[in-house]
Formats: structure tokens, sequence, C-alpha cells
């Protein structure tokens, strides 16, 4: 019950500050922010500002909430998203989503930085998402009351909307953009994964990973918003040849990247 009366308050407190019936709901992922850029700002709090909303402490994610228009609808954006590694709560990491949902969003997509195990895949590669290896140990459905929300035993058929993907993949053939479609799987982290556990990962025939999406994914579905989600490869996962990794060089090869993910989002959200 508590968890309801702390999302009425945010929601509340959310729609006297202007946010009113966004259309969807968009969640940058690290080194992903300048999608913002393109929006017709109408309204953009400071995470750190919103009753019982969760800080973001990860460096590289802004923390804020950013309300306004882009291609022609109204868009709700998280810049800054929150992590199982940064001592957080299931709860805690999704309450973005159940907040954009109580605003009115009717779509959800989320963007993110993996790297990739598929050895087809290369640095700086677009991926979307069309299935998913949730490896984190736990779900963000796994709560008291949390029927209260909807049904908890959640129909992961289609955890990723089939209509969006195939909208996704024809903006992306119209456009010369390269877009791969895999299956992500989402550890905890915040350490990368070892040599044997990227050998693991390739048995379990995963295309990426990386430490996030995935728990967002699973509410979207609990609260019925059909979601896409794109994967920005930031690093090649070869454990007969890995090298060590730069987090400076992973946020530059996301910058470098993003311009291609723009395009896709903006032209999709036309049409939703």
């Amino acid at each position: 019950m508590k968890k309801q009366i702390n999302l009425q308050e945010t929601t509340d407190y959310l729609k006297a500050n202007g946010i009113i019936s966004p259309e969807i709901g968009i969640v940058l992922g690290t080194g992903l922010g300048k999608l913002v850029n393109e929006i017709e700002i109408e309204q953009e709090i400071p995470y750190a500002n919103i009753p019982n909303f969760p800080q973001a402490t990860v460096e590289f994610h802004s923390g804020k909430l950013i309300y306004g228009n882009l291609s022609g609808k109204k868009v709700v954006v998280m810049s800054g998203r929150f992590h199982v590694y940064e001592g957080y709560s299931l709860w805690e990491v999704t309450y973005g989503i159940r907040t954009m949902h109580s605003l009115g969003i009717k779509n959800l997509l989320i963007s993110n930085a993996a790297g990739a195990i598929n050895l087809n895949y290369k640095k700086g590669d677009l991926m979307l998402i069309e299935d998913h290896l949730n490896l984190q140990g736990s779900s963000p459905l796994a709560f008291k009351g949390a029927n209260e929300f909807g049904n908890i035993f959640a129909d992961m058929l289609e955890p990723y909307s089939k209509k969006i993907n195939t909208q996704l993949k024809a903006i992306a053939q119209q456009n010369d953009i390269e877009l791969h479609e895999g299956v992500y799987a989402s550890v905890v982290g915040p350490q990368l994964e070892t040599r044997a556990e990227y050998r693991m990962l390739q048995i379990l025939e995963t295309d990426a990973v990386g430490m996030s999406t995935v728990p967002e994914v699973i509410v979207a579905k609990q609260l019925n918003v059909p979601c896409a989600a794109i994967s920005v490869l930031t690093d090649e996962c070869d454990p007969k040849n890995l090298q060590p990794v730069d987090i400076a060089e992973i946020i530059a090869i996301a910058g470098e990247a993003e311009p291609k993910m723009i395009t896709l989002f903006k032209e999709l959200i036309k049409q939703l």
C-alpha cells in the first residue's frame, strides 16, 4: 500500500509541474543522452526534486526527467536510469517506468550500452533486442503487494513488441542503418565479465550483455505497455582475445553510434 501511495505522490507532483499525458516514455542509457537535444523541452525536473524518486549515482547518467515534444508527440524521458549495482532494489530500479505509466504513456522505448557476445557484431553497431535472459537473480515483480499493480505472472512470450520491432527494422532499412537483432543478457555488475562468463553467455546463445533494461521491460509487461529496446554495442567480448575495457572508450563509442539510434527513435515516434 505504501508503494502505491508513494507512486501517487510522485505522479501528482509531476502533473502539478506540467507533465501532462505523455504518449511515449523513453529511457536513455549510458552515454546516450543526446536525444534530449532533439526535444522541444517544456519541463525539465532533476530527480532530486521529485518526491520518492531514486537518485542517479552513476557519473555518466544525468538524473533528470524531461518532458516535451519530439516528432510531433508528447514524450517523457528519463535522462539517467537506475541499476541494481548502485545498491537499489528492483522496485527502485523500475520506479521510473511505473511513474511514466501512471502519467499515461502508451509505449516505452529503451536504450542501453552493451557488450557484443556475438562475435559477428562489432563496436559501434546497434542491436534491436528481440528477447532476453534475466541473470540478475530476482524479479521486479517479486515483492509483497506486487499484484496490486497488475498480474505478477506476466506473460513473457513477447517481452519486446513485435509490431514496434518490425517498424524499427523498416526504418533502419529506409535510412541505411545496420540494425542487428538478438538476445540481451542482463547481469548485476558493476564488474565486467570474466572470460569464463563470456564463454557461458556464448553457450547460452546470447548476442549482447549489459546491466540494465530487463527489469524495466518486465515491469512494462506487467503494466501492459508495449516496449522496444536498442543496444549500442560498445565493446567486443571475445573470451579468446579479451582486452582491458576502458569506460571512457565505451562512452566515446556510444556517443559515436548515438546519431543512428536517434534517427531510429525519432522516425519511430512519428509512426507510433
